[in-house]
């Protein structure tokens, strides 16, 4: 993760936390000066959590260097490919599997449900999502689904929106547990997102992060027969055992 030193100095209890997880390089008028990192071998606990979340096939892997926010625009514009840009690297998205895509229809139908007659919108990718850190630090990301509740005042002249979702759901694949479960959440935590819900098919199991003034306000995570709760929307639950076929 790259950062800059502002960043740093105004969050840095978040980003030590992180740092557990993965080197943060800061960096001071565009040039890379430091670099945050783990000075303690890890637990036995975070070394089961490290291999849990390591990506172990390239099904959602870089596509090469460092790149500017103009290149991926000219990529994605040729390519018929997915692609998501974050901090800076391109990444190419694989076609999702079964038990992916029959969690986002079971969320789905009851996100819509769910809305009706109200002014959030459910949306599933692929939708791309353009998310600012700064003016300069901009990011692309087509999460699995989402709600958004200020759409139609941040659609622009080309019909994309351009606002943040409320709400933000992705669902894990062993490819992209670690851009899910550290890269993206700091990215929608610092972006504006309210709450971020992130879908394990392998354990069946859903966490729900709720988000105030950037860090992590409340967390809970529900198993087996439970019923996941949104922290902003009451009227929003949803059984696990829709989701997952238990």
């Amino acid at each position: 993760m790259i950062i800059n030193s502002t960043e740093l100095q105004n969050n840095f209890g978040k980003y030590l936390m992180l740092a557990a997880q993965e080197d943060i390089i800061i960096t001071r008028n565009g040039t890379e000066i430091a670099k945050l990192t783990a000075v303690k071998e890890a637990t036995a606990d975070q070394s089961l959590l490290l291999e849990n979340v390591r990506e172990k096939v390239p099904e959602y892997s870089t596509h090469g260097k460092k790149a500017t926010y103009k290149e991926f625009l000219q990529l994605s514009k040729v390519s018929e490919e997915r692609y998501e840009y974050i901090d800076g690297e391109i990444y190419w998205i694989a076609s999702p599997k079964t038990a992916h895509q029959r969690a986002i229809t079971e969320l789905f139908g009851t996100f819509y449900n769910s809305f009706q007659g109200t002014r959030c919108t459910p949306m599933v990718a692929p939708y791309d999502i353009e998310l600012r850190r700064t003016e300069e630090n901009i990011n692309v990301v087509q999460p699995d689904l989402m709600v958004i509740c200020d759409l139609e005042e941040n659609i622009n002249e080309q019909d994309y929106y351009k606002g943040v979702p409320s709400l933000v759901v992705e669902v894990l694949s062993k490819s992209t547990q670690r851009k899910d479960l550290i890269q993206k959440l700091d990215l929608y935590m610092s972006t504006g997102v309210h709450e971020y819900w992130i879908v394990n098919p392998e354990n069946k199991e859903v966490t729900v992060y709720l988000f105030e003034d950037k860090n992590i306000g409340r967390i809970s995570t529900y198993k087996k027969d439970e019923t996941v709760y949104s922290f902003k929307f009451d009227n929003l639950n949803v059984e696990l055992k829709k989701i997952f076929k238990i």
